[in-house]
């Protein structure tokens, strides 16, 4: 018992150290607050010097690795808190509302945030042996999983390739593979293999989201999505909800705010054009749910955010 818990010492020690090693590649990368798209494929940076308001955004499939400060991320009514040595894995395209909570000029929230290439992942999976552990719980959408000492080696070494821009063609992939097979090793490897493997409830589940993404505007059947997925509608329905924490009209709905907002902000739009764009007959309706949602009515909300007044759409 004593051995372990020195074993156990040991590995808490070291990774501490690197994650203090990670937060001060991030923040040397960043230098003032903010965001930064990387020459790396998929990997943005994040530095915050103060807590933010709620950030209604898009994740992709992906990895955020906090290396100091804790953030709260939002899908439909499931909430996850985290900071050091805790990770985000998100499976699949999911809307979200993101708010960073702790944050300050003396220790910054700062985060790496890695696009997962699912080609890569399904490479492994096709090609290497991989221990993948069985167990698995709850929704496989979006997770919490505990930090290893590998897996942030891995995102460290990502990170010292933009001191080397000419390895990044080489080695971003390799160490890519590496952090997509330490996930696959690790306490939510299961989720990860869910949504990659074919023929899988919850691989044909997330064929049922992808065409609601791209299909929006159009009106929602259910029994539609059903066919999609080769399941009854209350098969469908339930592991709807177990891999987005929503109903398939609830992700409808936030994918249509989402799409409206985006449309208003970038295009000039004013809200009625907007909410007939994305789907909705009633400007009415649109208002009530955008206010609901975004916490004000449509216009006041885009003046605010070209002001700076509120957070712009970000990932993490």
């Amino acid at each position: 018992m004593l051995q372990h818990r020195k074993i156990g010492d040991a590995n808490a020690s070291t990774l501490s150290h690197l994650l203090t090693e990670l937060a001060k590649k991030i923040g040397n990368s960043l230098g003032n607050p903010g965001e930064r798209a990387t020459e790396v494929p998929g990997l943005m940076l994040y530095r915050r010097t103060v807590p933010t308001v709620p950030n209604p955004s898009t994740y992709e499939p992906s990895l955020l690795v906090i290396a100091q400060g804790r953030i709260r991320v939002d899908l439909g009514k499931a909430s996850y808190v985290f900071g050091q040595s805790r990770f985000l894995l998100t499976s699949l395209e999911l809307p979200v509302v993101s708010q960073v909570i702790t944050a300050s000029k003396q220790a910054p929230y700062l985060a790496f945030f890695l696009k997962l290439d699912m080609s890569i992942l399904r490479d492994i999976l096709n090609t290497e042996e991989v221990h993948v552990p069985e167990k698995s719980s709850g929704a496989c959408g979006m997770a919490i999983g505990k930090t290893t000492v590998e897996l942030v080696n891995s995102c460290s070494r990502m990170i010292d390739l933009l001191d080397a821009p000419r390895d990044i063609s080489f080695f971003a992939k390799l160490i890519q593979r590496e952090i997509i097979y330490r996930l696959l090793q690790g306490s939510l490897g299961a989720r990860l293999r869910a949504i990659a493997t074919f023929e899988t409830k919850c691989h044909r589940t997330a064929k049922a989201v992808a065409w609601l993404r791209s299909n929006y505007g159009k009106p929602l059947r259910v029994e539609h999505l059903a066919e999609i997925a080769g399941m009854s509608r209350s098969t469908l329905h339930h592991h709807f909800r177990a891999l987005t924490a929503m109903s398939p009209l609830q992700f409808q709905k936030q994918l249509r705010l989402h799409a409206a907002r985006q449309r208003m902000l970038t295009g000039e739009l004013d809200a009625a054009s907007a909410a007939f764009e994305v789907g909705y007959e009633s400007p009415s309706q649109f208002n009530r749910e955008y206010r609901r949602f975004f916490g004000q009515p449509p216009m006041r909300d885009i003046k605010a955010l070209r002001d700076g007044n509120v957070v712009a759409i970000t990932t993490a």
